[in-house]
C-alpha cells in the first residue's frame, strides 16, 4: 500500500485519519457576505499580537488567529481548496464569494517539512464548514515551532475584508467570530483578484518590448514560504506595473502572496523576476536585495546567461535556433554522446470534473486498474525475453513491478472512490487521490522520495489514458536522438526506441530518480537538473553530452563534435574488447591480484553480474527487501532472497551489507523520530541498533544460507569500536543459536572519517574493510550528497577523501586485513590506479562497469600506481587529481 509504505499509516478503511471529505459548498455563488466560523477551538487574539513581524503587521493581510486547543483544522466556510504548501502546514480556501484566504498552523512550522501534519484535502476538492482539513501533531510541533497560534489571512484584501470581528477571548468550534464581506457592499461584481489562478502558464512580453529583469536566489532555508512571500507581495504591491516571478515554467502574480507560495520555490532555486516596463526595477530591485542575488557558485548552474544587471529585451522563449549554448546540470548517467535534440513535451489530458453516474464512473475506473495492470504486466513480460532488451530491462521491470503495486494501493481506489461518490468523474477522482499523495512525498523534505514522486505521476497518467481511451503515441525518433524534456516518466522510457536515443537531458529530476538508474543500465548519457533554460531548446539542432562532467553544448563548434565522435568510437571498441575478456581473473601486469566484484541489488542484478565477469558480491543491498512495503520482511523471506542470490553468483563471496535506513532511504514503518540533520542522525547500523529485532532478523536470515562462509556480514556506518562490538555480541549470539561452529566473517564500512582515522584499532577485531566513497567523501567535506546544488564539488578524487582511503589501507594492512573500496569511486575506470595504489586489494563496481575495470587493471604496474597515488595526496583538488592520473593512464 502506498500511503502505508511511504508514511507507516493504515489504510483509509482502518482510521479516519484517511478521510478526504468532499461535500460541495451549499448554495449558488455569491458575492456578497460570508459568515466565517472558528476553525478550531482556543482563544481568539489580536493578530497584531502573534509573534512574528510579517503576520503581525498585516503583510499579508489582515486577518484572525487562534491559539489552539484542538488538534484538527476544520473549514471555516464552504469553499474550495486552491493550494496546499508542501509542507501541509498551511492551506489556501477561496470562498463562495471569492475571498482568498491562507489559513497557516504554527510561526515557524515550515521548517518541519511535514511531519506532524496530516492532510484530509486534495487540492481543487469542494469542502463544506466544518469539514476536516489538516491533522497536525501538537507533541510533535510544539518543541520545534515558535508558537503553535493558527492563523486565517485574507489575501485579497484590496477587494474583500474583514467585518464584525469578535472581541478576543475563548471560542468553540464551528462559532462565528467574523465575516468575509466586499470592500465597497454595494458591488456585485466578483473582484478581478478571485477569478486569478493560483499559478498561471508561462508568458513572455512580445520581442520588442523591452522589460526588467532580474535573477533571485532564495536563500531562506526552508523556501518562499508564508513571510518571505509576504515581504515579496508586499514590494509588488508598490510597483506601477505588473510583478511577475517565474520558476521552472510556471509564473505567479508578484502581488499575490499565495500565487508566490504555490510556485513551490526552495532553498536554493533561482527565480526570475520580471517587471513589464522601466517603472518597475525599483520593486524588482528591492524584491532581488530582499531575496538575494546569486552566489558565485550559483552563477555556475543552469540560465548563467541570464544573470544580467541591466534591464533586457526579452524575446520569445525558445533560444534562438543554431546559436551556441553551453548547459550544466547534474551527473545522472555517465559517457558521452553525440546527436540532435528533440523537445518531448507531455500532453496535459482534459475531463469533465464531475459526472452523473457514481456506479458507472466506479466500474470505469476499475476497468481502468485492470488495464492497465494488464499493460504493465505485459511490459514486465516483455523486459525479461531474451535478447538485448531482456539482458538490459532488469531494473526497468524491478521498476514497473513497483508500479503495478501503486495499482492495488487500497488508499488511493478508497480515495478516489468518495470523490466519485460525491459527484466527480472517474478521471478527476483517481486524479485528486494521487495529486494528494505526490503532493504529501514531495512535501516531506527528503529529495529521494521526492524524485519517487514522478512514479505516482507515471501511474497517474496511465490510469487516466485508459479512463479516455486514449493511448501515448510512441514518439518517432531520428538516428542519434538527444531527448529534452522537463522530466521522463518511466513508462515514457519504456516506450522509447532506446537504441535511437543518444541522451537524455531533462530540466528536472534528480540523480537518483528512476530515469537516472534506468539510462545508467542502458549505457544513455543522461544529465538532470538543468533548469528551464533546457525547455527552451529547439528541436533539430546538434547537440554534444558529456555526462560525466554534467555539460550539455546545443550547436558546438564541428571539430569538438568530430572528437567527441571519435572519442565515443574509441571507447567503444574498448568496451568490446574488455567484454570479451571479463571472464578471467584480474591481475595487473606485474602479477599483484585484484578482485572485480559487483555491487548488487537484486537477484536481477547477480545475473548481469556474472555476465560481465564479477568474480563475487562486494556489497549486497539489503535495503532492496525493506523498501516500499509496509513492514519489515521476515527472516524466512530474506534467507530465500539471500539464498537465491548466492546460488546465482555459483559460489562466489557474497557480502551482504546490514540495513542501512535512515537519511535519504527511508523506511516508514520504522517510525525513525524526525532529525534536524538525518544524515547525522540515525542511520546505518544505529538504526539497527535501535531496532535491535530487526537486526537479530537478518543477521539470523544471513547465517543459514549455504554453503556457510560464502556470505560474509558487512556493518554500514560503523563509528566507534563500541558499535561494532556490539553488534558482534548479536552476530556471535545468533550464529551459537543456530548451531554454527564456525563464526562468520565480518567487516566495517569506512564511510565515516572516525572509522577510518582510527582502521588500525579496528583491524584488531573487523575481518575486512569496504569503503563506501559516496558517504565518505560527504562527511569529509561536509557536503549533503543528495544537494544537487553539492554536486560539483561533492568530489571523491579530493586529496583529502584519498588521504582517509590511505589511512584506512595503512590501518588493515597492520593486521593482516583486506580492503576495498565498495563506492561510486570504484566504478571509474580512471580511479583504479589510484585505489591500487593507496592499498585497495577488492574493487566492488556496478555490474555494467567490470569489463573496463578489469581491462584497466591488466594495464597496470604496481610501482606506478603507489607513486601516482603518493603524489595525487599532495595535490590541490580533485580536479588536479585527475589531470595526474590523465597525463599517466590517457588511455584510461
Amino acid at each position: 500500500m502506498f500511503l502505508s509504505r511511504m508514511f507507516g499509516r493504515k489504510p483509509a478503511a482502518e482510521t479516519a485519519e484517511a478521510t478526504v471529505p468532499t461535500g460541495a459548498p451549499t448554495g449558488a455563488p455569491v458575492s456578497g457576505p460570508v459568515d466565517v466560523a472558528a476553525p478550531l477551538a482556543g482563544r481568539l487574539i489580536d493578530i497584531g499580537e502573534v509573534p512574528d513581524p510579517v503576520f503581525a503587521g498585516r503583510v499579508l493581510g489582515d486577518g484572525i488567529a487562534i491559539d489552539p486547543d484542538g488538534a484538527v483544522l476544520h473549514a471555516p466556510f464552504d469553499g474550495r481548496v486552491t493550494g496546499l504548501h508542501e509542507g501541509r502546514h498551511a492551506i489556501n480556501l477561496r470562498a463562495a464569494n471569492g475571498t482568498e484566504v491562507l489559513i497557516h498552523i504554527g510561526i515557524d512550522t515550515v521548517g518541519l517539512h511535514g511531519h506532524g501534519f496530516h492532510l484530509h484535502v486534495a487540492e481543487g476538492a469542494q469542502v463544506g464548514r466544518g469539514a476536516p482539513l489538516v491533522t497536525f501533531e501538537p507533541d510533535v510541533i510544539r518543541p520545534k515551532a515558535r508558537s503553535m497560534v493558527v492563523l486565517m489571512i485574507v489575501t485579497n484584501g484590496e477587494s474583500w475584508s474583514l467585518r464584525d470581528l469578535r472581541e478576543p477571548g475563548p471560542v468553540g468550534i464551528g462559532e462565528i467570530c467574523c465575516r468575509l464581506a466586499p470592500v465597497d457592499e454595494a458591488t456585485d461584481a466578483s473582484p478581478l483578484s478571485a477569478s486569478l489562478p493560483m499559478t498561471v502558464p508561462a508568458t513572455r512580453a512580445p520581442a520588442e518590448t523591452a522589460i526588467v529583469r532580474r535573477i533571485a536566489e532564495i536563500r531562506d532555508p526552508f523556501g518562499l514560504h508564508a513571510r518571505p512571500a509576504g515581504v515579496v507581495a508586499d514590494h509588488a504591491k508598490k510597483s506601477p506595473v505588473p510583478i511577475t516571478v517565474s520558476l521552472g515554467g510556471r509564473q505567479a502574480d508578484a502581488r499575490s502572496a499565495v500565487s508566490l507560495m504555490v510556485l513551490g520555490a526552495h532553498c536554493g532555486d533561482l527565480l526570475t523576476i520580471e517587471a513589464q516596463g522601466q517603472d518597475g526595477a525599483a520593486a524588482v530591485d528591492a524584491i532581488v536585495a530582499f531575496l538575494g542575488t546569486p552566489t558565485a557558485a550559483g552563477e555556475d548552474r543552469p540560465a548563467a546567461e541570464e544573470h544580467q544587471a541591466a534591464p533586457v529585451a526579452v524575446n520569445a522563449s525558445p533560444l534562438p535556433f543554431g546559436e551556441p549554448v553551453s548547459l550544466r546540470g547534474v551527473t545522472a548517467a555517465p559517457g558521452q554522446a553525440v546527436g540532435h535534440t528533440l523537445r518531448l513535451v507531455r500532453e496535459d489530458l482534459a475531463f469533465a470534473a464531475t459526472a452523473a453516474d457514481p456506479a458507472a464512473e466506479t466500474a470505469a475506473l476499475e476497468q481502468a486498474l485492470v488495464a492497465t495492470r494488464a499493460r504493465i504486466a505485459a511490459l514486465i513480460a516483455e523486459l525479461g525475453d531474451e535478447g538485448e532488451r531482456g539482458r538490459h530491462g532488469g531494473k526497468q521491470a524491478e521498476i514497473l513491478g513497483a508500479h503495478l503495486s501503486f495499482l492495488d494501493d487500497p488508499f488511493l481506489k478508497a480515495a478516489a472512490d468518495r470523490l466519485i461518490a460525491s459527484g466527480k468523474s472517474a478521471p478527476f477522482a483517481w486524479k485528486a487521490a494521487v495529486d494528494e499523495q505526490i503532493t504529501a512525498l514531495r512535501g516531506l523534505g527528503n529529495r529521494v522520495l521526492a524524485e519517487r514522486a514522478t512514479d505516482l505521476e507515471d501511474i497517474q497518467r496511465r490510469v487516466l489514458l485508459q479512463l479516455l481511451g486514449r493511448t501515448e503515441e510512441r514518439l518517432r525518433l531520428g538516428d542519434r536522438t538527444v531527448l529534452i524534456a522537463d522530466d521522463l516518466l518511466p513508462s515514457q522510457f519504456a516506450e522509447l526506441e532506446l537504441d535511437r536515443v543518444a541522451g537524455i537531458c531533462l530540466a528536472a529530476s534528480g540523480p537518483t530518480s528512476h530515469v537516472a538508474i534506468l539510462a545508467a543500465s542502458r549505457g544513455i548519457p543522461a544529465v538532470v537538473a538543468i533548469g528551464p533554460d533546457a525547455l527552451r531548446v529547439q528541436d533539430g539542432q546538434a547537440v554534444i553530452i558529456d555526462a560525466g562532467k554534467a555539460d550539455v553544448w546545443i550547436n558546438p563548434p564541428s571539430d569538438s563534435i568530430t572528437s567527441v565522435e571519435r572519442a565515443i568510437t574509441v571507447r567503444r571498441a574498448r568496451l568490446a574488447e574488455a567484454r570479451a575478456a571479463a571472464g578471467a581473473d584480474c591481475r595487473t601486469t606485474d602479477g599483484v591480484r585484484i578482485e572485480v566484484v559487483a555491487n548488487l541489488g537484486s537477484l536481477a542484478d547477480a545475473g548481469r553480474a556474472m555476465a560481465n565477469g564479477a568474480e563475487g558480491c562486494g556489497l549486497l543491498r539489503s535495503e532492496f527487501l525493506f523498501l516500499d512495503r509496509t513492514e519489515a520482511p521476515d527472516e524466512d523471506e530474506q534467507y530465500r532472497e539471500y539464498q537465491a542470490i548466492t546460488t546465482a553468483l555459483e559460489g562466489r563471496p557474497t557480502i551482504i551489507r546490514t540495513l542501512d535506513a535512515g537519511a535519504d532511504k527511508d523506511v516508514p514503518y520504522i517510525h525513525l523520530p524526525a532529525d534536524e540533520n538525518p544524515a547525522l542522525g540515525l542511520r546505518g547500523i544505529r538504526t539497527s541498533l535501535w531496532q535491535p529485532e530487526i537486526l537479530r532478523t537478518q543477521v539470523r536470515a544471513i547465517l543459514r544460507v549455504e554453503p556457510f562462509g560464502t556470505c560474509r556480514i558487512l556493518l554500514p556506518m560503523i563509528a566507534t569500536l563500541a558499535d561494532f562490538r556490539t553488534v558482534k555480541t548479536v552476530i556471535e549470539a545468533e550464529r551459537i543459536a543456530l548451531g554454527r561452529e564456525t563464526p562468520i566473517e565480518v567487516g566495517v564500512m569506512v564511510e565515516v572519517p572516525s572509522a577510518a582515522l582510527t582502521a588500525k584499532r579496528f583491524a584488531r577485531e573487523v575481518d575486512f574493510f569496504s569503503v563506501g566513497t559516496n558517504d565518505l567523501t560527504q562527511y569529509a567535506l561536509a557536503m549533503d550528497r543528495c544537494n544537487p546544488r553539492l554536486a560539483q564539488q561533492l568530489d571523491p578524487f579530493h586529496p583529502a577523501v584519498l588521504r582517509l582511503i590511505a589511512d584506512a589501507a595503512e590501518g588493515a594492512a597492520t593486521h593482516g586485513r583486506w580492503i576495498g573500496v565498495c563506492g561510486n569511486l570504484a566504478s571509474y575506470p580512471i580511479a583504479a590506479p589510484l585505489l591500487i595504489g593507496l592499498g585497495v586489494t577488492e574493487l566492488s563496481a556496478g555490474p555494467e562497469a567490470i569489463p573496463e575495470i578489469k581491462a584497466a587493471v591488466r594495464k597496470l604496474i604496481m610501482p606506478d600506481c603507489i607513486a601516482v597515488a603518493k603524489a595525487a595526496l599532495d595535490l590541490d583538488d580533485g580536479e588536479a587529481v585527475r589531470s595526474l592520473l590523465a597525463t599517466h593512464w590517457p588511455e584510461l
